[in-house]
């Protein structure tokens, strides 16, 4: 508040000098005006036309040049004829004595004009005008001055004026600060200046300082935050300055214009940005119910994705092992009957069939498979099926020798153990005698393809459309919704399709194929 007073009173000064200069300048131009007026009257007198060419004229000219200077309030008008001799002075003493001054030259060439000089009574404005008579020949020149008034005697004469400008600036000059000041403290909710500026290094420290990328655009898609966390998670260099450009121009993939485009909040996203795997929340920045631009806050998952993907894998293993222990406890179970009853010729064919099975898919596993985590899925889910009643084949032509690009065998063990575990949630529910699920998994030089089959209850339309959508499921357990969503988020991942058949009763059929080459992104 003081400093908008201490703004205005030196505003007040300023303009108190530009307004005193601009009513000396006016009282400068009125006052010439006045003496060229006088100036050509004088010089336009019939008496005073004919009496300068008269030896005696001062006479008739010096009394009439007198009465006017008093009555026009002039400081002195001098008449001189051709010969420059005075005819009238204000001093009588200089009558019929030479005018010596330079300044009068253009007067007698018939030029009319206003001088400012110096004299003995001090800065002085003075109007030349020739004396011309009735032939228009010039006979004599009229000077008409008048000394300049200092400038306590111009604001004397304005001084009502200038007090009334002073007074009112002052007053509303007051007042409009004073409501200026409050506008804008209610606007930085009533802070000082140095308490916003404190709060803004606070909040810059604090945004740099998060584990979180933080970025925030205007409603004009410009950037106004983005810490150093963001700048490493899309790999920025700390060097560039962001802050203030088009969010477009620095990243292509941040999907937050869209939150100012669509004016809704999204929560809980995952988004793709090369290898890396983001958690996603974007929000509408309002102020009083104003959306001022959007805010994005990203976590980068991919640590946590990879840990997540490998403790699944672990409790599939897990999982396996169990069910294979059952298993086997049930062979060993029959060989031990058989041996009680002194069946030994059976027990032997039978353990010679159940290790030749075992051996013959852990074989081809191992020859055709190159990733063992991969292979150990399969393993485990075909033990699964067996305990479940379900046959699990697996194509024998098939093969894997390495992993697509984005791809690697967290994304492959998290889209087949959905993909299998839905197929098995299809059958447990069906009446079907000969359940059946086949899996194959091909690759060449252009693509890999993923097929999971089974002969299930299958889904109906709504199903079909909706079965991607997080937390969709027709299961009322807690907690479902997310595998065929899962599976959808690493098929984008890798730039793959996903594409699914499915009959009410006739079971469903999902291929995935990925690119073996590197996909240019436009």
């Amino acid at each position: 508040m003081l400093l908008s007073i201490g703004i205005v009173l030196f505003s007040l000064l300023i303009g108190g000098l530009i307004l005193i200069g601009g009513v000396i300048r006016l009282t400068e131009t009125q006052l010439g005006q006045r003496l060229m007026t006088t100036a050509r009257t004088v010089a336009e007198i019939p008496n005073v036309q004919k009496s300068i060419q008269e030896a005696d004229g001062w006479k008739t000219i010096s009394p009439t040049a007198r009465r006017l200077r008093i009555v026009n309030d002039v400081t002195y008008i001098v008449v001189l004829n051709k010969d420059r001799v005075r005819y009238s002075d204000p001093l009588d003493e200089r009558i019929g004595t030479v005018f010596q001054d330079p300044a009068v030259e253009a007067a007698y060439a018939e030029h009319s004009y206003l001088q400012k000089v110096r004299g003995e009574m001090g800065v002085a404005l003075r109007a030349y005008v020739p004396i011309m008579d009735d032939q228009h020949q010039q006979v004599g020149v009229v000077l008409v001055g008048r000394v300049m008034p200092g400038v306590w005697e111009i604001m004397q004469g304005e001084r009502a004026n200038i007090v009334m400008t002073f007074f009112l600036s002052l007053v509303f000059g007051v007042w409009g600060s004073y409501r200026l000041a409050r506008h804008m403290k209610k606007q930085m909710f009533d802070l000082e200046p140095d308490e916003i500026a404190r709060i803004l290094v606070e909040r810059t420290a604090t945004f740099h300082a998060m584990h979180e990328g933080v970025i925030a655009i205007d409603n004009h898609e410009r950037i106004t935050i983005f810490n150093d966390r963001a700048k490493q998670i899309f790999g920025i260099d700390n060097d560039i300055e962001v802050l203030g450009k088009p969010i477009r121009s620095i990243l292509h993939d941040t999907r937050l214009p869209e939150v100012l485009e669509l004016q809704t909040n999204f929560t809980n996203t995952e988004i793709h940005v090369g290898n890396t795997l983001l958690w996603s929340n974007r929000f509408l920045i309002r102020v009083e119910d104003k959306v001022v631009g959007a805010l994005a806050i990203f976590q980068d998952r991919t640590e946590v994705a990879r840990m997540a993907e490998e403790l699944t894998g672990v409790k599939e293993f897990v999982g396996a092992l169990r069910v294979q222990n059952h298993e086997h406890m049930n062979k060993l179970h029959t060989i031990a009957g058989l041996l009680q009853l002194q069946e030994y010729d059976k027990a032997l064919a039978y353990l010679f069939e159940v290790h030749d099975q075992q051996e013959e898919l852990t074989s081809f596993l191992s020859s055709q498979i190159a990733d063992e985590n991969v292979s150990g899925l399969l393993l485990g889910k075909v033990s699964r099926g067996r305990e479940l009643g379900i046959r699990v084949t697996i194509d024998r032509f098939s093969h894997l020798e390495h992993f697509p690009p984005y791809m690697d065998h967290h994304s492959f063990v998290l889209i087949l153990g959905n993909l299998i575990e839905n197929a098995f949630d299809s059958l447990e529910k069906s009446d079907r005698p000969d359940k059946e699920i086949t899996i194959s998994i091909e690759q060449d030089s252009e693509i890999c393809s993923l097929l999971v089959e089974d002969n299930g209850d299958g889904m109906d339309e709504e199903t079909l459309s909706r079965m991607l959508e997080r937390g969709y499921s027709t299961k009322e357990r807690q907690h479902r919704g997310l595998g065929l969503y899962l599976v959808h988020q690493q098929v984008k991942k890798g730039r793959g399709e996903l594409s699914c058949q499915s009959r009410p009763g006739e079971g469903a059929s999902f291929l995935i194929t990925f690119p073996m080459k590197e996909v240019d992104e436009q």
